[in-house]
């Protein structure tokens, strides 16, 4: 026996119509069509459901005591069937992206506002975590896109860049600054004689600054040495000596005193990158997302 979710429904059509013309015209199907399904019904299940006469149609036995069955998995099928697709119209209403702590803070809040002025129907969720950690949370499905400086793409992620930055100096701010002045240009060559500090040696970034600090003899792995860009800004406005960073982390600067200057000869630049898990559907949210992301980054970048 192999009942349909078509017979059982036309089998409940015409039990509580009790006229097959009507119950065909509920249903969206022609008589012929609902008598079939029923005929078919009554073969698999060897009985018959309904007595037929000119004027009623009327449930055997039989098919009274099938009719609360049907009634209940139809319920059943139908709740849940309700059920996962709020629940699939909600995931794809909403979108969740992994960051950096200072891409989180500093460069996402400005896009999120921008994002949802534009698209109120999506919800944003944000997870801020170390870059091994963004690659981990999107490998794994926690967050549909990561957002940071990937040298490389971990296995199974693919990855797209969304903008460019270029290296800059961060220096503390003179006692002839009344305020921080707007972002200038310096060569590398005026770090020759600056107190450095930076992230730790393995970082890939800190990789690149040192091979054009190694290029001026300033390439030193025991220099202080600290995690976040945040903390360096800070160290930075306390006096304890020039940091390089990308400019992606100018908005993070204009909240301290502290001078930034792009570095030239040579003006270094970095892809910044999304990243997402290779063969995943991408979403209109995404692609709306993604758009917003890429027309806002050269404004937080001068």
């Amino acid at each position: 026996m192999n009942l349909s979710t078509r017979q059982m429904r036309a089998f409940l059509h015409v039990a509580r119509i009790g006229n097959f013309t009507r119950a065909a015209e509920q249903a969206h199907i022609t008589q012929a069509g609902l008598s079939i399904l029923v005929r078919e019904m009554e073969k698999q299940l060897g009985c018959r459901l309904f007595e037929r006469t000119t004027r009623v149609v009327s449930l055997t036995p039989e098919g009274r005591r099938l009719l609360p069955v049907v009634e209940r998995l139809l319920t059943d099928l139908d709740d849940v069937a309700a059920e996962l697709g709020a629940a699939g119209d909600a995931a794809r209403r909403t979108l969740r992206i992994a960051a950096t702590p200072l891409v989180s803070s500093h460069l996402l809040p400005q896009v999120f506002t921008t994002f949802r002025a534009a698209h109120p129907q999506v919800s944003l969720r944000l997870f801020d975590a170390d870059l091994r950690d963004v690659q981990a949370m999107v490998a794994a499905g926690d967050a549909d896109m990561g957002l940071g400086f990937f040298f490389k793409a971990a296995v199974g992620l693919a990855r797209t860049p969304v903008g460019r930055f270029h290296l800059m100096r961060v220096a503390p701010c003179t006692e002839q600054d009344n305020a921080p002045p707007a972002i200038g240009t310096a060569p590398w060559s005026a770090l020759r004689g600056a107190e450095l500090i930076g992230l730790p040696p393995g970082n890939p970034i800190q990789k690149v600054i040192d091979e054009h600090l190694g290029a001026i003899g300033r390439a030193d792995a025991q220099r202080p040495a600290f995690n976040f860009f945040g903390t360096l800004i800070s160290m930075v406005e306390a006096g304890f000596g020039t940091a390089v960073m990308p400019t992606f982390a100018l908005a993070a600067c204009r909240r301290h005193r502290v001078r930034t200057d792009v570095l030239t000869k040579p003006k270094v630049g970095l892809d910044f990158y999304r990243v997402t898990k290779r063969g995943a559907h991408e979403t209109e949210a995404m692609q709306a997302f993604v758009a917003t992301l890429v027309k806002a980054l050269p404004a937080l970048s001068r």
